[in-house]
């Protein structure tokens, strides 16, 4: 056993509450690399992990920081060794839930990804490769599920990516092997120590987007398999999803966009199990000054296919939501509603839940459920603290019937990001607290705590 495999079985044999003073000292820890540094940080206005369809993203996802950066132009001899970049990124995360019947999930990891990008090969091919790691700094016995570590509190390395890219045309490509995408249903989903990551085949690309003209972004392919965002195995899609057979998905998207307004959709088709159709469409409204209007709405609809292997019979569900983002200098004031069906739950096993009203915590896509949401961001770079956001929110969630209960849920989110051009450039600094109130059952909480430092290496 590791030392620190070690340490985590000591610290978890007496299987007790933690102390605040315990809190406070990994708090302290986590923090302490931590110091006031210039820099700004826009408003936080949708949580980080959601991806709206007018940044699908099928092509290689942003990464670590580059830290080994390729040699001038005049010294290279091959492009596909000398252009190759390398990645370093470091994660800490500690993350503390009380859940509703009282009982906790508990962990403090530490990790982060080493990735590395060949250049292309006679401008036709290169080849990418991504390692992950999390590992256990504090992880109680019986304090598992933060989704931090491996089921058990354990650590794990993992080769999430490895996957070559082809160039079909200028701006069109081609990807097969193991790799991150992000869409609406199918992303990341970057909310713990590593990512998801995907096996299969997919083809993406753009067009226009030139001197105000029309832009095309566009891709579908076929995926197989995932790896979990706490797992190191790729296992295949309709499985995770829980259903008993093999599957994959088939999917196929694209999005419009001409200055202001913005429309797009994608499908995604799994035989004998779901098809889930989303479609998304939004626009800036020009105000005087320095306001920004930018309004948005969306559609969901999922059903079964086939031989209905997923539940074992028919099923059929929608969801469609509203959003409103008014930003008046640094302050950004959010509203959003989303109206769910009363057929069944909605359902996103392959990434994060893109509803708006989908945050810290609940999804808010419950069977019947209609959910509110009032938020308000503000960036304090103007106040001389550089780099500096903070976002509330309340969500009001209401209609679903016994023996469930209605609940609210209410965030707080801290972030601070150095100066790109600082001495602490490339370090990130989070803070999040959320909690749920249960409406009904004894009118329980949830109470979620989480801090979150990333360090991409900065580039020489």
């Amino acid at each position: 056993m590791s030392p620190i495999g070690a340490s985590r079985k000591r610290c978890g044999s007496a299987g007790l509450h933690v102390t605040m003073k315990t809190r406070l000292m990994g708090i302290a820890l986590l923090a302490g690399i931590v110091a006031p540094a210039a820099g700004a940080a826009a408003p936080d206005t949708g949580e980080q992990e959601a991806v709206p369809l007018e940044r699908m993203e099928l092509a290689t996802p942003p990464g670590a920081q580059v830290v080994v950066p390729p040699p001038p132009v005049e010294a290279q001899r091959s492009p596909f060794f000398h252009d190759a970049t390398f990645g370093l990124q470091l994660r800490t995360y500690y993350l503390d839930r009380e859940k509703y019947d009282g009982s906790y999930s508990e962990a403090w990891a530490i990790g982060g990804s080493v990735s590395f990008t060949s250049g292309w090969l006679a401008n036709l091919f290169r080849v990418g490769a991504v390692a992950y790691t999390s590992q256990p700094l504090y992880a109680p016995d019986g304090r598992d599920g933060t989704l931090l570590l491996k089921p058990g509190q354990e650590g794990y390395t993992v080769l999430g990516q490895i996957y070559g890219e082809f160039k079909l045309a200028d701006t069109i490509f081609g990807a097969i092997g193991r790799k991150a995408y992000d869409t609406p249903y199918i992303n990341r989903n970057d909310s713990r120590m590593t990512p998801n990551t995907f096996e299969g085949a997919t083809v993406y690309g753009t067009a226009g987007g030139k001197d105000g003209a029309p832009a095309w972004r566009f891709g579908g392919g076929y995926l197989s398999k995932i790896k979990e965002r706490n797992s190191d195995e790729f296992v295949w899609l309709s499985r995770d999803a829980g259903a008993s057979v093999d599957r994959g998905v088939y999917l196929a998207g694209a999005n419009f966009k001409q200055n202001d307004f913005s429309i797009g959709a994608i499908d995604y088709y799994s035989d004998d199990i779901i098809n889930i159709f989303y479609t998304e469409a939004t626009y800036a409204v020009p105000l005087p000054g320095d306001a920004k209007l930018k309004l948005a709405a969306q559609y969901s609809d999922q059903r079964s296919t086939g031989s209905d292997l997923l539940t074992g019979a028919d099923f059929s569900t929608h969801q469609w939501g509203a959003k409103a983002d008014l930003a008046l200098g640094a302050a950004t004031l959010t509203l959003a509603y989303t109206d769910t069906s009363s057929n069944a739950d909605m359902r996103s096993p392959w990434g994060s839940y893109p509803g708006y009203t989908s945050v810290q915590v609940q999804d808010f896509f419950r069977a019947g459920e209609s959910a509110a949401m009032v938020k308000a961001a503000y960036d304090f770079t103007r106040h001389g603290a550089n780099g500096l956001s903070a976002y509330a929110l309340w969500v009001h969630g209401s209609g679903v019937q016994a023996p469930r209960y209605n609940e609210d849920e209410y965030d707080f989110n801290l972030q601070w990001t150095p100066d790109k051009a600082g001495p602490l450039r490339g370090l990130s600094f989070r803070v999040r607290y959320a909690q749920i109130d249960q409406r009904g059952g004894g009118d329980p909480s949830i109470k979620d705590f989480r801090v979150i430092v990333n360090y991409d290496f900065p580039r020489p």
